[in-house]
């Protein structure tokens, strides 16, 4: 029956679920906006702050930005945090999304050394939101990982599952108090197969169909420990929520034929189901058809044993529950088919086995990798729902990226269609707690510096403040958080932005 279902979904039009009637986002809808640490931080060795492992990275290797420009100065948010908060009451939000610099808070990356001039930091932007009642959602680990640990293997260690939950527990003692919302980790899936698999990103280890999968196993426990962490020592008092931010874009099948329906479903299940499955399937464990096939092709390759490491039943159990949402980071889709390229063996790609391509129809942002497919994020929701029994879930990271420029109508348009199969996921019974806008402001968007701009407001970076300017797309953000529905053609009559008079309200956490 649920194959059944997929595969009709997977042939209902781009736009074969509109119709003309109106649908309002409830009053308990929570909108945000986010950014992370090092993208729009700066001061990368200012005030006690060490080297992660993208400062050292970017560093010898600046010939990989695309303009040349990385996280050393950014958006400078360490000092223009204020105006931040500022452009948050401008448009409304119920929450700021922001990630914690790990080497800001313990120099050393070990929790014996506390730097209180990167915790006061972090505590006056803490308090700047609360003032206005801005609830804070906070990132413990976005990408920068201190390169203090990355010299002892990274995650790749087991012993990065104790370093991090020590470092979380360190953030928890000094915020909790303040805090309701918490991500753990974000994106696993791109940590991993990118900094362990593909040697793309920081930490830039190329162990192809090996260090991927040890990433994964460390990455995910560490996630669990962190949650009952908090489970056991915060949560009763606090009664805040954690959870975990996965990248979850949209696969489906290029064509009807039989051998690329199974491959998009196999391939699922390696992207999405590995993250998942641990947590919030009723078996819990990594799915059965990516362990079969691992272990298979590891056999086939001469090794003694599957290259993906076992969870043994007490982690399984860690697992099983270990988020009160799920995050997922949503941008695109892609359409599957069975790959006809000769792979390396081992490795990530030859055990998927999978080509991705996009339909000639949809438009493209900057990023060549992301493109408008809005119908992509409601089939997302309704995977989810049924495969995972409706679980609770915060759209943690959706955008657009475009160039630089105030009249930003693709990036306007892309969230008000995207917003379309939002509310329709929601009339469809996903259980859908919140939408956040990536990104608030312009960032170093990793390697592509500043080329890619995904700013609600864009940010002047040859200019010493750093100057944020509102874009169109802030204005039809600000107009939908206040009206609740979605405008197609509505326009500002002035660009210039003022503080929202919207009434803030305490968000429900109980999730």
């Amino acid at each position: 029956m649920y194959l059944l279902f997929c595969l009709c979904l997977s042939l209902v039009g781009t736009y074969g679920w509109s119709d003309n009637r109106q649908r309002k986002f409830k009053d308990d809808f929570l909108f945000g906006a986010a950014t992370s640490a090092y993208q729009v931080e700066g001061a990368w060795n200012l005030d006690g702050k060490t080297e992660n492992v993208w400062d050292k990275y970017f560093h010898q290797h600046p010939e990989v930005i695309t303009d040349g420009r990385n996280g050393d100065v950014a958006s400078d948010s360490y000092h223009q945090y204020k105006r931040d908060v500022e452009l948050l009451r401008e448009l409304g939000v119920d929450f700021y999304r922001f990630s914690i610099s790990w080497n800001r808070v313990l120099p050393t990356g070990f929790s014996n050394i506390i730097n209180e001039k990167g915790v006061q930091y972090y505590d006056n932007l803490i308090n700047e939101l609360l003032k206005y009642n801005i609830q804070p959602m906070i990132t413990l680990f976005h990408f920068d990982l201190p390169q203090t640990l990355q010299d002892l293997g990274g995650w790749a260690n087991p012993l990065s599952i104790e370093w991090f939950e020590q470092y979380a527990h360190v953030v928890f003692n000094k915020y909790a108090n303040k805090v309701k919302y918490w991500i753990t980790i974000n994106q696993p899936n791109d940590i991993c197969i990118d900094g362990y698999e593909n040697g793309k990103w920081p930490p830039a280890v190329d162990s192809k169909g090996i260090g991927a999968y040890i990433c994964i196993k460390n990455v995910m426990i560490a996630h669990a420990k962190v949650y009952r962490l908090y489970e056991k020592e915060y949560k009763n008092k606090y009664k805040g929520s954690v959870g975990i931010a996965l990248a979850v874009n949209w696969l489906e099948p290029l064509n009807n034929k039989t051998e690329n329906v199974e491959i998009t479903e196999q391939y699922r299940e390696f992207m999405l189901g590995t993250f998942i499955n641990p947590i919030w399937s009723k078996e819990g464990d990594f799915p059965r058809i990516v362990k079969d096939i691992i272990a298979k092709k590891s056999k086939e390759q001469g090794f003694t044993r599957s290259r993906l490491p076992t969870l043994n039943t007490e982690e399984i159990k860690l697992l099983k529950g270990s988020s009160d949402f799920l995050g997922i980071n949503h941008y695109t889709t892609s359409l599957v088919s069975r790959s006809k390229t000769q792979h390396p063996s081992p490795s990530f790609n030859d055990d998927v086995g999978v080509q991705l391509s996009k339909r000639s129809e949809w438009k493209m942002a900057k990023s060549p990798w992301l493109a408008s497919a809005p119908y992509g994020i409601y089939k997302v929701c309704i995977h989810i729902n049924l495969k995972y029994d409706y679980p609770p879930i915060i759209i943690t990271e959706h955008g657009w990226s475009t160039g630089p420029g105030l009249q930003d109508d693709d990036r306007a348009n892309n969230l008000r269609e995207y917003m379309k199969a939002i509310l329709l996921a929601l009339e469809d019974g996903t259980n859908l707690k919140g939408y956040t806008a990536w990104s608030l402001i312009d960032n170093v968007e990793w390697v592509a510096g500043t080329s890619e701009r995904f700013g609600l407001y864009e940010v002047d970076f040859d200019s010493e403040e750093k100057t944020r300017t509102a874009r169109l797309s802030a204005h039809v953000y600000k107009r939908l958080i206040h009206t609740r529905v979605v405008e197609d053609n509505w326009k500002p009559k002035s660009m210039k932005m003022k503080i929202s008079d919207r009434k803030y309200k305490e968000p429900k956490v109980d999730l």
